[in-house]
């Protein structure tokens, strides 16, 4: 027997499995160094892709807004806005620097999260001149094009007005738009909630093309690239991470080809090949990615690809956070079953495209298809059986109630971070 570690909140759940039940999981850890993230992102930097140097971009611009992930993202910002805050100082001593944070369509980052994201020197010196995006507020957002889809591309007026918009990010497998980072800075970083749905809406969702891992084809990637541009967005670093949440590999310059080429690098090492199996085991990589349930069919999709027809789901994920969203929520909840709730985002136009929707569809997808053990905290008990899955209080639990459906000599594969791999 040997133990396999499951990443959950800031630790694992542990389980005993056969030797040879197959694990799943990135060699992002093979490019582990002693050396500190702030080292790897100025080397990076010192040589960025397609780009001049950050300093030079900075000569002659009055204020720069760097876009900075949310709080939902474990994105080493300490090891990167130093850096990037330490050229533009060096190329324009003058220039006004403003943090704009990306939530997208979550919910605001707080004051605490700030802190904790930033670290309290880097927050008491920005404190006054962090900009918390807002999606759902028309009067803090301004349209600056069509999207090559339709919409209208909506962005907020921190970042279109900026002399300089720059944006930090990290790179891993996502589960709609092939890859995290690059232009989702942008889309749907820090556009407006029209935009954001009608890049969201279930035909793009539904694409085989708009599936972890893939970006050429992927009509979402196509739309984020178009509203990058429109953006004017002038550089990012993007870094990659192991499972420890450490810096391994950074990526500057272009937002683009650096991009593309940190895309490229990732590939290489969290490519897995399924191993077929009649439950399936994952998770959403534990803290932050796993306080809500909205964010969970990101782990789920790494299960899907490899689990057998009828087979089980177990899916680990806190939801110390709750829900994510109500409309996620109920959009699943309110509905007499998951085939009916499936169904009805098939035939939801794009212009109809109710909010959180697409996490709703992919979830729906998956839950439709198999059956779905969902580990959380205690009191989300209710919440979970809402989204018509079951909840199991403990992974041997899910473990114990996943074999009485199985059968004992039921197979396994185990996934201990699901949103680290590519399965394919």
């Amino acid at each position: 027997m040997k133990t396999v570690k499951f990443f959950y909140l800031r630790t694992t759940c542990d389980l005993e499995v056969p030797d040879d039940t197959p694990v799943l999981v990135s060699d992002v850890d093979r490019l582990a160094s002693d050396r500190d993230g702030i080292s790897i992102v100025k080397e990076a930097m010192a040589s960025p892709i397609d780009s001049p140097r950050l300093r030079d971009l900075a000569k002659g611009k009055p204020d720069c807004v760097i876009i900075i992930s949310d709080h939902t993202r474990p994105v080493p910002s300490r090891d990167i806005l130093p850096p990037m805050i330490g050229e533009l100082r060096e190329g324009n001593p003058d220039i006004q620097i403003t943090l704009l944070v990306a939530t997208g369509f979550h919910r605001g980052t707080t004051v605490e999260e700030l802190r904790a994201k930033l670290g309290d020197e880097l927050y008491e010196e920005f404190k006054d001149h962090i900009v918390v995006h807002n999606a759902h507020d028309p009067e803090s957002n301004v349209k600056v094009g069509v999207l090559p889809s339709g919409p209208d591309c909506i962005l907020d007026k921190v970042a279109v007005n900026a002399s300089l918009l720059v944006a930090e990010g990290f790179i891993e497998p996502h589960f709609f738009a092939g890859f995290s980072g690059g232009r989702k800075s942008v889309l749907p970083g820090i556009a407006d909630a029209v935009t954001v749905m009608g890049n969201h809406c279930s035909k793009f969702i539904d694409h085989p093309c708009s599936r972890t891992g893939i970006l050429d084809g992927n009509p979402m990637h196509e739309d984020m690239l178009a509203a990058a541009r429109m953006a004017k967005l002038a550089y990012i670093v993007n870094v990659v991470i192991d499972e420890n949440k450490k810096t391994v590999a950074a990526f500057a310059g272009n937002f683009e080809t650096a991009h593309r080429r940190g895309c490229d690098f990732v590939s290489r090492y969290v490519c897995v090949k399924p191993a077929p199996a009649d439950i399936v085991i994952t998770t959403n990589g534990g803290y932050p990615l796993d306080q809500n349930a909205y964010q969970s069919p990101k782990g789920m999709t790494a299960a899907e690809a490899t689990v057998k027809e009828g087979g089980v789901i177990i899916m680990l994920a806190s939801c110390v956070d709750g829900n994510g969203g109500d409309y996620f929520y109920h959009i699943i909840a309110d509905e007499p079953d998951i085939e009916t709730a499936y169904q009805k985002f098939l035939a939801t136009p794009q212009e109809k495209t109710a909010p959180d929707q697409w996490c709703s569809q992919i979830f729906a997808r998956i839950a439709r298809k198999y059956t779905v053990i969902f580990v959380a905290e205690p009191e989300q008990k209710e919440m979970i059986e809402g989204l018509k899955v079951t909840y199991a209080p403990t992974l041997e639990e899910a473990y114990r109630l996943a074999r009485s459906i199985k059968g004992e000599n039921a197979s396994l594969t185990c996934i201990p971070n699901g949103i680290s791999v590519v399965v394919r």
